[in-house]
This record gives structure tokens, sequence and C-alpha cells, in this order.
């Protein structure tokens, strides 16, 4: 059963890139080399899994800035220069939570969650028990063979509502506003947008369930403090106005930690009492190492 997995859904990877510029029906994979081509700011389309013109266009650029043979096919070379988001290919490892990679960009794409950016958080975890219990799996959150079995048949249950066709900014429009307020802050670009990926792979339209938003996904409580006390002044509820925001907060965190960029990852996730109170929770430790493996790719 396994093995017939790892067949399918690895054979699947390239071949719609063949079909840009005709009717391309949807394929999983394609959505997981999306994801990771947003994350460096070269596709600006929905996630929608179709080796259209844009995505062959986007990898065909990724290549030639990596020195690679720029054919717009997503073969291993291609991945591998893609860093944490260019591998595994789904169905060659069960996930589970923590995980991160362009599986996990698949299975959220499959699963219909409004974020997706490939990292294996609890809202993804939630999900994927949700989704399990409605195909009477086993609802222990862990995608292994059965799961990636089920959804390689695409007999998947979108347990989400999909992601709506908003007209967004761009990520490389995002890019450039995360890049700007981190030097207005002195903070390593590396690190600010790594955070703002693992909070909304540069999504300014999502909004959490506990009402978190936008790039850096600033919770309520977070914005006025920042305007109150960090800033002095009202800042605009605009994609950029978040990312100026969360850079704020995140010096802020940088400055009190003596900049511990561990510590001041964790505040941000934790919270600052919760963290000189209690150190780190395991989840947190998670989301710390996962930021800093990705500041390490230079998303």
């Amino acid at each position: 059963m396994r093995l017939r997995v790892l067949l399918v859904t690895g054979a699947l990877l390239v071949a719609p890139l063949f079909l840009a510029g005709r009717a391309a029906a949807a394929n999983p994979q394609t959505a997981g080399l999306q994801v990771a081509l947003r994350a460096y700011g070269l596709y600006t389309g929905q996630i929608d899994g179709i080796a259209g013109p844009a995505t062959a266009k986007a990898t065909r650029t990724f290549q030639r800035r990596h020195g690679l043979a720029p054919d717009g096919l997503a073969g291993k070379k291609t991945r591998a220069a893609m860093g944490v988001l260019g591998r595994p290919l789904f169905g060659r490892r069960a996930m589970k939570r923590g995980d991160f990679g362009w599986d996990v960009s698949v299975l959220q794409y499959l699963l219909r969650l409004p974020a997706i950016d490939g990292y294996y958080g609890p809202e993804t975890a939630v999900a994927v028990q949700k989704w399990q219990r409605k195909l009477g799996l086993a609802a222990d959150g862990i995608v292994g063979s059965q799961s990636i079995a089920v959804l390689a048949r695409r007999r998947s249950v979108p347990i989400a509502r999909p992601e709506r066709n908003l007209a967004v900014e761009s990520p490389t429009t995002v890019r450039g506003s995360l890049e700007r307020w981190a030097s207005h802050y002195g903070l390593d670009a590396r690190l600010v947008k790594a955070l703002a990926w693992m909070e909304s792979g540069y999504n300014p339209n999502l909004t959490s369930r506990t009402g978190a938003w936008g790039v850096m996904q600033i919770q309520p409580t977070t914005w006025d403090y920042a305007e109150t006390v960090l800033l002095g002044q009202q800042v605009p509820r605009t994609a950029d106005g978040n990312v100026h925001v969360g850079t704020a907060y995140l010096h802020h965190l940088l400055r009190v930690f003596h900049g511990n960029e561990h510590y001041a990852l964790a505040a941000w996730y934790q919270g600052e009492r919760a963290v000189r109170k209690h150190g780190l929770y395991a989840e947190t430790q998670t989301f710390v190492a996962d930021v800093i493996a990705l500041k390490a790719r230079s998303l």
C-alpha cells in the first residue's frame, strides 16, 4: 500500500508543468511547488495546484537565480535549492505536528486550509483530526500511510472554507514591506521574513480563530500595546501597517531579552510573561526551531 502511494504521489510532481499554456488539472504536488515559490517572492497567484504559465515562469526564474537549467520543472536539484519548503514530496513520510516542508503544504492544500505555509502547526493538527474522524480513521493527528493513501486517491473531504479569491497584495510587495520595516528597526530581515512566513505564509488576509490577523498575525491586544506604548500613535489597518506593528513588537522583545532571538521568538509565540515564569513550552520550542530553520534558508 505505501509503495503504491509513493509511486502515485511522486510521479505527479513535474508532469503538470508540461501543461502550462493549456487546460491543466489541479495536481496537489504543484501546490507544494507554488508555496515554495511564493516564499521566494516569485509566485503571486492562488495556491491552486495548477501548473499554468505563472507557475512555470516562476520556476524558471528561481532556477536561473540558483544557477540551474531553467526548464520549468521542479526536479531534485530545484527542490533541493528551495530548502525546507522543497522537500520531501507528499507521500514520502508520515507527517505530524511540528513538521515543516513541501508535503505539509500539499496536505494543507488538500484539506483546503485558509493558511497554506508548509508548517504543521496547531490549526493543521486540529484540521487533520477533524478530517480523520469524518472518514472513520484513527484521529491521532498523524498523517501516516493510511491517511496518505486516502488523500492520494482524492477522497479528501475539505474541512475548512476554501481560500477566497481575494485581491491581495502580492508576496513580492509583502517581502518589500518586511524588508523595509526590518531595516527601519535595525532587525535582521531574514528573521523578520522567517517569522512572517511561519505566521501567515505572507498572506495579508489571514485571520485566526483567536482574532490574530494579517502578515504577522497580530492579536488585537498586541496591536493596542504597540500603538499606545511602543509607537505612541495609531497605525493604519493595512498589510504594511501590520508589518510595522509586528516588527516594532519584535524589536521590543529582542530588546527586553537582550538580543536573544530564541527567547524573543518564544515570547512572541507564548507571551513574554509566560516565558519568564515557565520557560519555553515544548510547542514553543518547536515554533522557535522552525523559524530559526527558515531564517537560515534566507526566504
